[in-house]
């Protein structure tokens, strides 16, 4: 549970930064981060999740000072070595109890409320919200008097093309086999192809929204009808925000990495004014 140390946060920031040189991340929506007091960022999860939600943290870090400490997936912690890995650079196991252990702290949080399910899509499935019944996070929120900012992603559902996904696996001869050794049948990861197994640099689009307050209802946590209506806003709220970036992006000139190449090319062989 402890913060991340400026050497693994450098580090982190090394190892990523070819990727972030591929990728382009691009923000907006900042001036709606709170930076005076900690705050839960609601976010919807895309295909595959490590592709981008490495960049927002960092990318966040560095545009606004804020770290936000992800919850990551309990499958995430079974394995060796990645749990490790994952724990330097401050994601937490998404339980509940440390969910509020970080809040207590003053921690600042990301949560993806979709989970596993909606990094594991099916067909058709691109940019949806796969939140199924939970409202957990709102809960704690509310509990703890956190504000909420819904956070919008765009570009990782585009570096892999799902060619299977975990419908189509369960009814093949693989599917007995599967149903037992998956720990939860609905979140199999799909077999996807983008340059081979690489995914595609695809540009990377984030937009935070403005933040929904919980303070006036704290400690309301368990009025479900009031918790079912704040989850209901964070979700037209992301919703807004894919639309928005979607948007955004069809009229970016730099969202290829040729274009983007051929800008920077432009730019270094720009003959130089010389001083008069």
């Amino acid at each position: 549970m402890t913060h991340p140390s400026p050497v693994e946060l450098a580090a982190a920031k090394v190892l990523l930064e070819p990727w972030r040189w591929l990728t382009a991340p691009r923000f907006s929506g900042l001036e709606h981060l709170p930076r005076d007091r900690p705050v839960l960022v609601a976010a919807n999860h895309t295909l595959m999740g490590v592709l981008d939600a490495p960049l927002l943290v960092l990318g966040l870090h560095d545009h606004t000072g804020v770290f936000l400490r992800a919850l990551g997936d309990h499958l995430h912690f079974r394995v060796p070595i990645w749990r490790d890995l994952l724990a330097h650079f401050g994601t937490v196991d998404g339980s509940r109890a440390n969910c509020r252990r970080l809040m207590r702290a003053g921690e600042s949080i990301l949560v993806f409320p979709g989970g596993g399910r909606e990094v594991f899509k099916h067909k058709r499935e691109q940019y949806q919200l796969i939140w199924k019944e939970r409202v957990g996070f709102v809960r704690l929120a509310v509990q703890f008097g956190y504000p909420i900012v819904p956070l919008a992603a765009v570009g990782a559902e585009e570096c892999y093309d799902i060619l299977v996904d975990s419908d189509e696996l369960l009814q093949t001869p693989l599917g007995p086999l599967l149903r037992r050794i998956a720990p939860r049948p609905d979140e199999i990861p799909p077999l996807v192809h983008g340059i081979g197994p690489l995914p595609r640099p695809e540009r990377f689009y984030f937009h935070l929204g403005r933040p929904i307050e919980t303070a006036p209802w704290r400690g309301q946590q368990d009025d479900d009808a009031l918790c079912l209506r704040l989850r209901e806003r964070v979700r037209r709220a992301i919703q807004r925000g894919i639309r928005q970036l979607l948007a955004d992006r069809a009229r970016d000139p730099q969202r290829s990495l040729p274009a983007r190449l051929l800008r920077q090319v432009r730019r270094a062989t720009r003959p130089r004014s010389r001083p008069r």
